[in-house]
């Protein structure tokens, strides 16, 4: 070890001087002895000189142990196990060196940028696991390589990042003082915030967590560490970032410990145990293959007179191939185009069986209005008349009244039926014209109109059409229905029917999304820029993300189970369509749904 005396150990070896004194107290009167004694002191005096200076026939003296260091948590090639002691391929390939070539060793795994450090200031010996770099070849010489790494880009699954350009501007979590780190510190070019950690382990943890677009780590350790760790939302890229040479590195200079290295690596391979601790930890090692002389001998004796007819039998197999595989991509072209007609047939069929159905519904709808407007008018007509008699006759009454006391109209006495009795007969007179806009609105909504659309359409009044219609089905669904509607908007062109009914749809879409009766729809209108907007916005159940894209696909519904058949929004996406519009829908689960529909305002000179 650095500042310990080599020559302690023979000094305290030399331990003989008291038992020569106890052997001179037995027998100090006689000359013999004293001059042995004498002899013996002068050799013994004359030892060290000897030691020191290496000269042969010095006695041996114990060498300090060879400090080998390496990274704590980098398997499968070096880690501390679960009883804290070194494993892994690079520690058992050292003591296999140590062995043959009669080293002692002493191995010690810590925080890699430690290991660094303390190979620069001479606390480590060597490393006994480093990647080769040409830049790295200023500090340390590099042994014979030992394995080979490859380095690669770790990501969470579902990231666009493919290869190594794509982590520019991005954050990349790097083992501080490890290779990868050095490789980003060189390629400032990417612009890529770098995240130094302390261990492999701790950057894949970083980034199954998300805090990071990617990491960089060598691929096999990085998949022994995932699977210790159980993170399973990161994975590498396909393509290994980069290969580097993996072996034993020294300080600068220290040539001779390199030898030893290099020397017991040799031997190790020569007599087949580094093969055994490869297999062992990192695989199984390729087989030497065939001289190329003896495959050109063995071609031109055996292979030659078979290779012309391999090669006309390849050429004729991959024309047949290219012929099957371009006919087969035909037929599923065909087959798909069947299918898709298929499709699409179907789909008209059901939009003509739905289409009969909305017209046999418009002549009963017809009908119906026809019968209730008849008894309608009745009523309408002859309430007038009765507040007339009414206003008559309240006058005698009044007198009768003041006469006679009060006495009983009806089953009620007078005193509180002649307050009562005309707020009745406006209330009747109100109720009964709300009938006949009812039906008008209804016949209205139901006739069908093939006509152009050139109307000039104010939105506020279709949006107050709308609600007439379904204010029974609001009433019913939700007790805070509130409808905004803005001043002075501009009229479009188009049929007001028609839109009618796609506002309607959306009014019951939203009712039929509320889940409690204190959620809230609303109806707004606005002005935006060149469009009008018209909102219908709930507090309801929410619509899943993936099926926001198909809600204005034909027979595509959420409430089929409740006898939805999902052309509703397909309809009123045609109707809005043919006006120049659209309709946009957001959501989220559990906190309600917006439908916008965008109609372009009617601008001077249009026709």
């Amino acid at each position: 070890m650095p500042g310990r005396n080599p020559f302690s150990v023979v000094v305290d070896r030399s331990g003989s001087g008291s038992d020569s004194g106890d052997f001179a107290s037995r027998k100090r009167g006689g000359l013999w002895w004293g001059l042995l004694l004498f002899c013996l002191s002068l050799f013994l005096s004359a030892m060290p000189a000897v030691a020191e200076d290496d000269e042969p026939g010095r006695l041996p003296v114990r060498e300090s142990p060879v400090v080998i260091g390496g990274d704590h948590n980098y398997p499968p090639y070096e880690f501390l196990d679960e009883n804290g002691d070194p494993a892994g391929f690079n520690v058992e390939l050292s003591r296999a060196i140590a062995e043959v070539m009669g080293m002692e060793i002493e191995i010690r795994l810590g925080p890699w940028d430690e290991m660094r450090r303390g190979l620069a200031d001479g606390t480590i010996d060597i490393l006994q696991g480093m990647a080769f770099t040409r830049e790295r070849t200023s500090e340390v010489d590099f042994s014979i390589p030992h394995a080979k790494v490859h380095q690669s880009i770790w990501v969470r699954n579902g990231s666009p990042i493919k290869r190594l350009r794509d982590l520019a501007n991005k954050r990349v979590i790097v083992m501080r003082g490890a290779v990868m780190h050095d490789f980003m510190l060189d390629r400032p070019e990417l612009n890529a915030e770098l995240v130094p950690v302390e261990t492999l382990e701790d950057a894949l943890r970083l980034l199954a967590e998300g805090e990071c677009d990617a990491a960089l780590v060598a691929k096999l350790p990085g998949e022994y560490l995932i699977h210790k760790a159980g993170l399973d939302n990161i994975h590498p890229i396909a393509r290994p970032l980069v290969a580097q040479d993996y072996g034993y590195a020294v300080k600068k200079g220290n040539r001779d410990l390199l030898a030893k290295i290099n020397e017991g690596l040799a031997l190790l391979k020569k007599s087949g145990r580094y093969r055994q601790i490869y297999e062992r930890w990192l695989g199984v090692l390729p087989e030497p293959g065939v001289p190329w002389e003896r495959i050109v001998r063995l071609g031109a004796l055996v292979v030659g007179p078979l290779l012309a007819v391999l090669i006309l039998t390849v050429i004729w197999s991959s024309t047949l191939k290219r012929q099957v595989a371009l006919r087969t991509e035909d037929l599923k072209r065909e087959i798909a185009e069947k299918e898709e007609a298929l499709r699409r047939l179907k789909v008209h069929q059901q939009q003509l069986i739905q289409a009969d159905k909305m017209a046999s519904l418009g002549v009963l709808v017809s009908g119906v209005a026809h019968e209730v407007n008849n008894p309608n008018g009745l009523i309408l007509l002859n309430l007038p008349i009765l507040k007339k008699v009414w206003a008559d006759v309240a006058a005698r009454l009044d007198e009768h009244y003041r006469q006679t006391g009060d006495f009983r109209l009806g089953w009620l006495n007078y005193s509180r039926m002649r307050d009562e009795i005309p707020q009745m007969l406006n209330e009747m007179q109100q109720a009964a014209g709300r009938i006949k806009r009812i039906v008008e609105d209804l016949k209205d909504f139901a006739r069908r109109d093939d006509a152009e659309l050139n109307e000039d359409v104010d939105l506020n009044e279709v949006a107050q059409a709308a609600v007439r219609l379904v204010e029974n089905t609001l009433k019913k669904a939700t007790s805070r229905f509130q409808i905004e509607l803005a001043d002075g908007l501009p009229t479009f062109r188009g049929k007001a029917q028609r839109i009618e009914q796609v506002v309607v749809n959306l009014l019951l879409n939203a009712c039929q999304a509320l889940t409690s009766h204190d959620q809230a729809v609303t109806l707004r209108t606005w002005r935006d820029g060149d469009h009008l907007v018209l909102e219908v916005a709930d507090e309801g159940r929410g619509i899943d993300p993936q099926h926001l894209p198909k809600l204005t696909d034909p027979f595509f519904t959420t409430r089929r189970e409740s006898g939805g058949t999902g052309l509703g929004l397909s309809v009123s996406a045609g109707i809005v369509e043919e006006h120049g519009g659209r309709l946009e829908f957001t959501s989220r689960l559990g906190e309600g749904t917006r439908v916008r529909l965008y109609l372009p305002q009617e601008r001077p000179g249009d026709e």
